[in-house]
């Protein structure tokens, strides 16, 4: 399989690189840009254009972006410029380098890196990715199969507040709490997941993933509970992925249109 370009859009960095989707590892070292400011669709684009040239690439390129992404097009917008909603990605970064784009929302693409070629690997039954950094991203797969856009880290939580601002890295921090108290406010997260939706495995990635071992042992779901395995290479690897899966849907005509349903 030649190798395919994932780009990953975040709210500090525009990173990318060539993708070997047969092992699921990077080509080369990741490059990086930082995001504009404003992170405006133009600016933004041409960022993305300097990767694929950095790169010298033709060919269809992924790109997980901090949104819900429907058809390819941006209904919100995380930290990026708030001109982003309703805005096409995947038109609008096509004509910016040159070749056809994919997009999806980024914890989506993460997730799909962890199931394809990570700690989902092989799983069939229900399984809950959260990525643990500022916020609490989601995604949810059945028998392999993306259930796209979720946004778990917004239920409303205690005092009406959102959940991601009661146990997220940025709600530990905010609150200057020990991560032993982190980790009881996350197992509470968890088991009211887990009585939402009964989820077979539960997979933890972003940089609290990292301390995994400090407070496995809190945890208490009937789930079981692994820490991701691709860390920070999984939204340019899920993207990578994502785009290869589109492109053959696309050539083997299956919908009209490039952009997929995540």
């Amino acid at each position: 399989m030649n190798p395919i370009l994932g780009i990953d859009v975040g709210g500090s960095g525009v990173k990318g690189s060539l993708v070997d989707l047969d092992q699921g590892t990077l080509l080369q070292d990741r490059y990086r840009i930082p995001t504009p400011q404003p992170a405006t669709p133009a600016a933004v684009a041409d960022a993305v254009a300097q990767i694929v040239a950095f790169f010298n690439y033709k060919g269809p390129v992924g790109c997980g972006f901090p949104a819900i992404v429907k058809n390819g097009v941006a209904q919100t917008a995380a930290n990026i410029d708030k001109s982003w909603i309703g805005t096409s990605i995947e038109t609008t970064f096509g004509k910016a380098c040159g070749n056809p784009v994919f997009a999806t929302n980024d914890a989506d693409a993460a997730g799909m890196a962890e199931m394809h070629f990570g700690a989902g690997k092989d799983e069939e039954g229900l399984v809950i990715l959260i990525t643990i950094g500022t916020g609490l991203g989601t995604a949810i797969f059945y028998k392999g199969m993306l259930i796209p856009n979720t946004e778990l880290g917004h239920l409303i939580w205690k005092n009406n507040k959102i959940a991601e601002a009661y146990c997220s890295s940025g709600a530990r921090e905010r609150l200057k709490i020990s991560r032993e108290e982190w980790a009881g406010r996350f197992n509470k997260y968890l088991l009211h997941l887990e009585l939402l939706f009964s989820p077979d495995l539960f997979i933890l990635g972003g940089g609290e993933s990292k301390y995994f071992d400090t407070f496995k042992d809190a945890l208490t779901t009937n789930a079981r509970v692994l820490p991701a395995q691709l860390l920070n290479n999984a939204g340019i690897i899920g993207a990578a992925a994502y785009a290869e899966t589109h492109r053959r849907v696309s050539l083997h005509g299956l919908h009209g249109r490039h952009g997929g349903h995540g």
